[in-house]
């Protein structure tokens, strides 16, 4: 199998720049701390409206987080196609198939490794 690294490369770099804007969208949505949001509330602020916010600025830093770690991945992908490692595996050091690295561009691992990973 030959991975067509242009289309590739191209596909990441597009994921990329997707990945980046949601980093961005994501902090200028919440650009002060979760205190700064809370202090914001009217005097006599009702828990309940305080479980809320804390929520809502717990589940858009996981957001984040995951968008991070995301762009880092497309990173190292970009950086394995400049090195001529793009499409192989990092653990058994075979061919990802094609359908991987279509569903998962930034992929490091086949199929049967990345099951291995989550399995622990």
């Amino acid at each position: 199998m030959t991975v067509d690294v242009d289309r590739m490369r191209h596909r990441l770099e597009e994921e990329r720049e997707r990945t980046g804007g949601a980093i961005d969208y994501l902090r200028r949505e919440h650009p002060g701390s979760m205190e700064d949001e809370v202090e914001e509330m009217p005097l006599g602020n009702h828990m309940a409206d305080m479980a809320s916010v804390t929520i809502d600025r717990e589940i858009d830093y996981s957001l984040q987080a995951n968008e991070q770690r995301r762009l880092a991945d497309i990173d190292a992908a970009l950086r394995r196609i400049d090195g001529g490692t793009y499409g192989r595996c990092e653990a058994c050091g075979s061919e990802i198939e094609e359908e991987r690295l279509e569903a998962v561009p930034w992929t490091r691992l086949c199929i049967d490794d990345a099951r291995k990973a989550e399995a622990g």
